[in-house]
């Protein structure tokens, strides 16, 4: 029967993938206690201070996104310029 080799082949990469699992969960990066560990205090925001932020937020989006179609219009212009220029003479060529 054939096939024996890809399947000896097929369940040593899963042995293999197997043994790479059980490592990495031994070097595990995050393991150990964080009882000790205090968390910062942060001050609360004002309706007022997040209406300037949010306010902000929208402007600098709204100057992104008026600098992003500046952009892609001068590239579709460039585009299309050498697209219609080699067309053309092309064109003159075959005259």
């Amino acid at each position: 029967m054939g096939g024996e080799g890809s399947m000896m082949a097929a369940n040593n990469s899963l042995k293999n993938n197997r043994n790479l699992v059980a490592k990495r969960k031994e070097k595990r990066a995050l393991s150990g206690n964080y009882s000790a560990v205090q968390l910062a205090e942060f001050p609360k925001a004002t309706p007022e201070q997040l209406d300037r932020i949010k306010e902000k937020i929208q402007r600098e989006n709204k100057q992104l996104r008026i600098k992003q179609i500046i952009i892609v219009s001068i590239l579709i212009c460039m585009i299309a310029f050498v697209y219609i220029s080699l067309n053309f003479s092309s064109f003159l060529k075959n005259v």
